[in-house]
């Protein structure tokens, strides 16, 4: 008998590079039929606030709020060294002013979504700058470009292409994280369900790491799923897309990552 599971996941290389074998069932997924629910990051965030997902991607951030419902899983996270969001603005003088914190309580902000672990770190690092406005994180870089707003927050695969644009990088909100704790910052992980039950949850997680093992392995494979829904992005941004948001802590947490989630949820919110 198959299990039916609902699955949501981003169309982001990462996230398209990780499930492609297990949703195109290039490996055994035993007596699990899985239903892809492909939508961004922060309307996979609003949908786990209803508990609408068995299994979804989430920000860890939102995952704070989803905890009674969801529980983290060891495989499929988005977390290591060097690649949390930025803070990046349109303008030199603001880039020089910004240390002042006075300064900071009148700029106007665009967040990727209230829910994304970019808008977690702005409140622990900058609790003063409340004038944001949520948009979807791909639009951050043509909206900022209009001088409308100040700063914007950019994640993913804007870490690539804003300097392209001539926007200037005032600083990188996960380095702050990694000078402050030692540990590699959580961005997004896949969450379960706790109602499918602990041995169902084991068996999803195992498929979860033997997919993103298939990748690894037969990356000529899954390419074509993860192109299909990069629209726009050219081949060598999705490829460095992939390479810095997959990465040993996406196959197994282990013992470094499960700490950096434990602190990161140990926070107030």
């Amino acid at each position: 008998m198959k299990h039916t599971v609902t699955l949501g996941f981003s169309p982001c290389p990462n996230d398209c590079f990780i499930f492609d074998a297990l949703i195109h069932k290039k490996i055994d997924t035993k007596n699990y039929e899985f239903i892809p629910i492909i939508e961004d990051v922060e309307t996979l965030n609003g949908k786990a606030l209803r508990a609408y997902l068995d299994v979804t991607k989430l920000s860890y951030h939102a995952y704070l709020y989803c905890k009674n419902n969801y529980v983290y899983l060891n495989s499929g996270s988005a977390l290591g060294f060097g690649c949390g969001p930025l803070i990046v603005t349109h303008s030199e003088d603001i880039l020089h002013r910004f240390s002042n914190i006075e300064y900071r309580k009148y700029l106007k902000a665009l967040i990727p979504g209230e829910l994304t672990t970019a808008h977690f770190l702005i409140k622990k690092f900058y609790p003063e700058i409340q004038n944001k406005i949520y948009i979807l994180f791909s639009d951050i870089e043509n909206t900022l470009l209009t001088k409308e707003f100040d700063i914007g927050i950019i994640i993913h695969e804007n870490r690539f292409t804003y300097h392209e644009k001539g926007l200037l990088k005032i600083i990188d909100l996960g380095e702050m994280w990694e000078k402050q704790t030692s540990l590699p910052i959580p961005l997004g992980g896949i969450m379960a369900q706790k109602k499918l039950g602990k041995a169902a949850i084991c068996e999803i997680e195992q498929l979860i790491q033997e997919s993103a093992l298939y990748a690894r392995h037969h990356p000529e494979s899954v390419i074509p799923f993860v192109k299909q829904h990069a629209q726009t992005m050219s081949e060598e941004v999705m490829k460095q897309h992939i390479e810095l948001y997959v990465n040993e802590y996406t196959i197994d947490l282990g013992d470094v990552g499960k700490k950096a989630v434990e602190i990161f949820c140990s926070e107030q919110i």
